[in-house]
């Protein structure tokens, strides 16, 4: 079970196997720096890219006209969502 990230530490763990170590090894002297700035030369844009996707909606021309259309002219609220905010408490 995978542990939380400890916020007061920026120090990032991980098991790997042996052979793998030695070839994140070999790569950072090959780029001549160390393993520390290797990987996260490495991971970085892979976690961005991650992210990105994650947080990004690609909407077709039609649908992005559609909601650009929806902002400009909003439909009038429906009775229900009238009677929800209604109901809802006031601030005092």
């Amino acid at each position: 079970m995978p542990r939380s990230a400890s916020e007061d530490n920026s120090r990032l763990e991980l098991r790997i196997r042996p052979d793998d170590k030695a070839t994140i090894v070999r790569a950072a002297l090959l780029e001549r720096t160390d393993v520390t700035h290797f990987v996260l030369k490495t991971l970085l844009p892979a976690a961005l890219a991650v992210i990105e996707r994650a947080e990004r909606l690609d909407l077709s021309e039609r649908d992005s006209l559609l909601v650009l259309d929806l902002l400009e002219k909003p439909p009038r609220p429906q009775d229900k969502l009238l009677a929800a905010a209604r109901a809802l408490p006031t601030e005092s």
